[in-house]
């Protein structure tokens, strides 16, 4: 019962974060500042979770307002990490990432969502950088079942990531759960054990200091078979207009 609850509350989370992305991609034009999108990923995600929500029993104390500071990152910032929504204005060829782990904590859990969008157009280096994070993470991915180790999912992308002559992340990614950061880790060393019904966020991600970045995350649910996807938008190149 406990996990079935759990579950659903993963669900329900992982709605209001695709909720925010949609919002996110939509606010992004040349010129548009940064502060902008981070409104309407608030805006999209608490009138999401509003519906989620009653005014009876225990849940009448849940507040649907999402409130958490944004991470956006864009340009040649877009290789830093954890920076937050600023003034700064969007430039055309922009790469903009928008990480979610922060924001929309429904009941309390902290769902993995990372998206890359490319303002108006894309330049070929830019391209490439994003296309093997998603290729990294989707190798990870493609590794998940029962009675896989931690270990091996992080080893499937750091082999696609050295293929394309990239340093390989910290991690490939973590335990959902109430904290920021649970044990076990999709990393080299770990070797947990998957199991059904654990959750993850699954990341791929590529920093090219001072120049730009590709990034992408999902949460996924082991399965008896596999995995499923809890959050769901568009995984590839992404331009603003396309």
């Amino acid at each position: 019962m406990l996990e079935e609850a759990r579950h659903r509350t993963a669900v329900l989370q992982a709605r209001m974060k695709e909720q925010g992305v949609r919002a996110a991609h939509e606010s992004l034009s040349e010129g548009a500042e940064k502060w902008e999108s981070a409104l309407a990923v608030i805006d999209a995600g608490t009138r999401r979770a509003a519906r989620f929500l009653t005014a009876k029993g225990w849940e009448r104390f849940v507040s649907p307002m999402i409130h958490n500071l944004q991470v956006l990152q864009s340009g040649r910032d877009a290789s830093m990490v954890h920076r937050r929504a600023s003034v700064k204005a969007y430039a055309r060829f922009d790469p903009v990432y928008f990480c979610f782990c922060n924001m929309a904590q429904f009941k309390q859990y902290k769902l993995g969502f990372d998206r890359m969008f490319h303002i108006g157009d894309v330049h070929d280096a830019d391209a490439r950088v994003q296309e093997a994070a998603i290729a990294a993470r989707q190798a990870a991915i493609a590794s998940i079942k029962p009675g896989v180790r931690a270990c091996d999912m992080a080893k499937a992308a750091n082999a696609v990531y050295q293929e394309r002559g990239y340093e390989t992340g910290y991690r490939t990614g973590r335990s959902i759960g109430v904290a920021y950061l649970e044990a076990p880790e999709l990393k080299a060393g770990d070797e947990t054990v998957l199991q059904a019904g654990m959750i993850f966020a699954v990341d791929g991600g590529i920093s090219v200091d001072g120049q730009t970045a590709g990034r992408i995350g999902d949460s996924i649910v082991v399965t008896d078979t596999g995995f499923d996807y809890l959050t769901n938008y568009r995984r590839e190149v992404m331009v603003t207009g396309a």
